[in-house]
């Protein structure tokens, strides 16, 4: 990671708003009211800088309306280096680590970050993989659980399957191998929980490579082939199956989370695994660098609005 503090942008607030007006809207400024292209900047001392104005509909806006900064009360250039930051550490910055280096409030700090996990929320409703490619999948289990998952046998008594200080909490991930990764938290890995994500977010022209586990049995037979290694033998590459890149990924987030977060509430593990996914999908090797990474985040910002009520909420 190389950021160069000394940049404008990151202790000017003309600057930094101009790079979030660049980032956000690489052709030009646009209505997030109603989309109009004919906008024009409200310029003259009666007004605040960086508003514009809209014929269309006659509405006002600035750079962070409609964007996951609105109404945020942290100065532009904290915004942009806290942006730079969290899009170029590949394990990620913790909550307290922002709260020192921009000097602001640890509750401050804690939020600016959720939004910007927010803004790396993947919303690309188009399936990985395709036919030739390899799609890699894998669950792993990370953290204590705070919520006990009752049999079904039970039928919903409070009873967990296993002890609740050895329970932990499911993770689902799918790699495409050489592209981008996929990862959802869920209350129980099952074959009905599985198949759902992955007929839904794996094209199933794609080869699908796992591991032993009978999760994938059924669900295999409905993509293009279905391999599997056997790791419980130690077998874990045999040709070019293999499961190295789901389990890269889950390395990447485990070590992050340990060494960098160290805590994640339940209610908030789908934002980090959405953090560590977005990294991962635009990392430098698929050609995605610091910059531009730091410009997709602010560009997945758009549209989204997340406050702080709601977000303790979760």
């Amino acid at each position: 990671m190389s950021i160069d503090l000394t940049d404008p942008m990151f202790h000017d607030d003309d600057k930094a708003r101009d790079w979030l007006i660049a980032s956000r809207w690489p052709n030009g400024p646009v209505c997030p009211h109603c989309g109009s292209f004919e906008v024009a900047p409200m310029g003259g001392t009666k007004h605040r800088d960086g508003l514009f104005y809209c014929p269309s509909c006659r509405g006002q806006f600035t750079v962070l309306t409609g964007s996951v900064m609105e109404r945020s009360h942290i100065s532009l250039p904290k915004w942009v280096l806290a942006i730079r930051l969290m899009t170029a550490s590949k394990k990620g910055v913790s909550a307290h680590q922002l709260h020192r280096t921009l000097d602001i409030t640890y509750k401050s700090a804690w939020f600016m970050a959720h939004r910007i996990r927010e803004a790396m929320r993947d919303t690309d409703s188009s399936p990985l993989g395709g036919s030739g490619k390899v799609i890699e999948a894998d669950e792993a289990y990370h953290g204590k659980v705070e919520t006990p998952v009752p049999t079904a046998s039970r039928q919903g008594r409070p009873y967990l399957k296993r002890d609740i200080t050895k329970q932990k909490r499911p993770i689902f991930a799918l790699v495409e191998r050489g592209g981008s990764a996929r990862a959802y938290h869920m209350p129980m890995v099952t074959g009905k929980n599985v198949r759902d994500v992955l007929v839904r977010k794996a094209d199933r022209a794609s080869r699908l490579h796992t591991d032993e586990s009978r999760l994938y049995i059924a669900v295999g037979e409905e993509f293009a082939q279905h391999e599997s290694v056997n790791h419980g033998a130690k077998e874990y590459a045999r040709g070019d199956v293999t499961t190295n890149s789901v389990e890269g990924f889950f390395g990447i987030f485990k070590r992050g989370m340990v060494g960098v977060y160290q805590h994640c509430g339940e209610q908030h593990l789908q934002r980090y695994l959405d953090e560590f996914a977005f990294r991962y999908s635009n990392r430098a090797k698929l050609g995605v660098g610091d910059d531009a990474r730091a410009i997709l985040a602010v560009q997945g910002g758009d549209g989204k609005r997340l406050t702080y009520r709601r977000i303790n909420a979760a």
